[in-house]
């Protein structure tokens, strides 16, 4: 009989993995680029922050407090970039701006910033 596993203990277990983290994280910023949904991308960012050792850990290596966390994650109207910027470097990551790409016929790529 097959065994089924949990969606969230999954989701935990690959979110432990920096190259997945990274991957899921670039994802749900391109989709918070696309509808806004500021919810979605801060819980998918207290997943990765979770699966990579917690508020705990995070705050260990921030000046920031567990309560400041907690507070990121749960002020949805307005977080602050600073804590974002902390939290993700604690995971190991960082902003990045790149030009926006659009596709054109025959797949060719251009950079609409060299127009």
């Amino acid at each position: 009989m097959r065994q089924y596993r949990d969606f969230n203990d999954l989701l935990m277990e690959n979110l432990r993995d920096p190259e997945d983290a990274k991957l899921f994280l670039s994802v749900i910023l391109e989709e918070y680029e696309e509808d806004g949904d500021i919810e979605a991308f801060l819980l998918a960012l207290k997943d990765v922050t979770e699966a990579q050792g917690g508020f705990d850990k995070i705050a260990k290596n921030t000046k920031l407090s567990q309560q400041d966390i907690h507070n990121f994650f749960t002020d949805k109207d307005n977080p602050r970039f600073d804590i974002l910027e902390a939290i993700l470097q604690a995971l190991g990551f960082h902003l990045s701006i790149e030009p926006i790409k659009i596709e054109i016929e025959q797949n060719e790529t251009i950079n609409i910033n060299s127009r």
